[in-house]
């Protein structure tokens, strides 16, 4: 049974600000007099966050959770949450209390009321340490540029969706930063912006540190790499094997034919294999048939699945 709003959030060792969210979430959407659920996808805490969730699953009959046996991330919390919502509307927060649950009808109504596919938090007043913040502006910056999108906060854990975009995303690794990205690429493209407020921590510590960015921008490159050529692998690898091996028989032709020029010329002769530059053609021509037998086996392999993956954005 579909409801009007699905509420995601991915927890890890939230146990002290669980009780307080629930109840403040609870509060905000009753006065929205709208269906709703809240999912709790606990990543394998190791405090008593599951025990506290199963305390509140009695006085909040709202609430379906999921647990992980062990720590997998952040992504895989979202794409549990993604693949098991009934939300017509689904928005996602973090636990810590640091996403203020009063944004939720104003984000509601941007999808609702104003047609956007995904709306993304703003947290244009952070209460972060200058180690988070000054790597997060460069950090949205350099997406922001990359992939086209023009928001402020990309990793804004704070986000809205209609309920048919969610469905079309699968997420792993460190995704999650990369959701706008990636909606677009499956043909999303409305994708809107919402200054919201952010709440300095209260209970407990930051469970991220700087490795994701490095990681991030890994899983940038990988994201627009897959997207692009996961169907056609030889429009990358033949386009790069063709390229070399033709500069790399274009070398070698002109040694022979500066060689052989010589000779007639009765000029000094140098060995063609004696000249460094025929060495580099060599390898040349090597990497350019290595990289068009990748993508000739990986055209092989894309093949194999003869289902191609549409996306249906809306259906009648």
């Amino acid at each position: 049974m579909s409801k009007d709003l699905s509420i995601i959030i991915p927890l890890f060792n939230e146990e002290e600000s669980l009780p307080e969210l629930c109840k403040w979430i609870d509060k905000v959407v009753k006065k929205m007099d709208i269906t709703f659920e809240v999912i709790l996808v606990d990543d394998g805490s190791t405090d008593n966050s599951w025990k506290t969730i199963q305390a509140m699953w009695e006085q909040y009959p709202t609430i379906r959770a999921y647990r992980f046996g062990r720590n997998y991330g952040k992504s895989a919390a979202l794409d549990m949450g993604f693949h098991n919502c009934l939300g017509k509307v689904v928005i996602t927060m973090d636990a810590d209390l640091q996403d203020s649950p009063d944004e939720i009808p104003k984000l509601y109504s941007m999808i609702v009321d104003k047609g956007f596919n995904l709306v993304s938090g703003w947290k244009q007043k952070r209460f972060d340490p200058i180690s988070k913040t000054i790597p997060s502006k460069l950090f949205n910056r350099v997406t922001s540029w990359f992939s086209g999108i023009k928001l402020h906060d990309f990793n804004c854990g704070l986000k809205a969706y209609q309920g048919k975009v969610v469905k079309t995303i699968h997420l792993y690794g460190e995704m999650h930063r990369y959701i706008p990205v990636i909606a677009k690429q499956n043909g999303f493209g409305k994708i809107g912006e919402l200054v919201v407020e952010h709440r300095a921590r209260k209970y407990g510590v930051t469970k991220f540190g700087l490795e994701r960015f490095i990681f991030g921008f890994l899983d940038l490159l990988s994201i627009s790499f897959v997207s692009r050529f996961k169907k056609r692998p030889m429009h990358f690898f033949g386009s790069l094997g063709t390229l070399s091996f033709l500069m790399g028989f274009s070398i070698t032709v002109w040694l022979i034919w500066d060689k052989l020029s010589n000779l007639r010329n009765h000029l000094k002769v140098r060995d063609v294999v004696d000249q460094p530059l025929f060495f580099l053609a060599l390898v040349a021509i090597i990497v350019g048939v290595q990289l068009f037998l990748a993508g000739f086996l990986g055209e092989i392999m894309a093949n194999q699945n003869k289902k191609e993956e549409y996306v249906i954005a809306d259906e009648i």
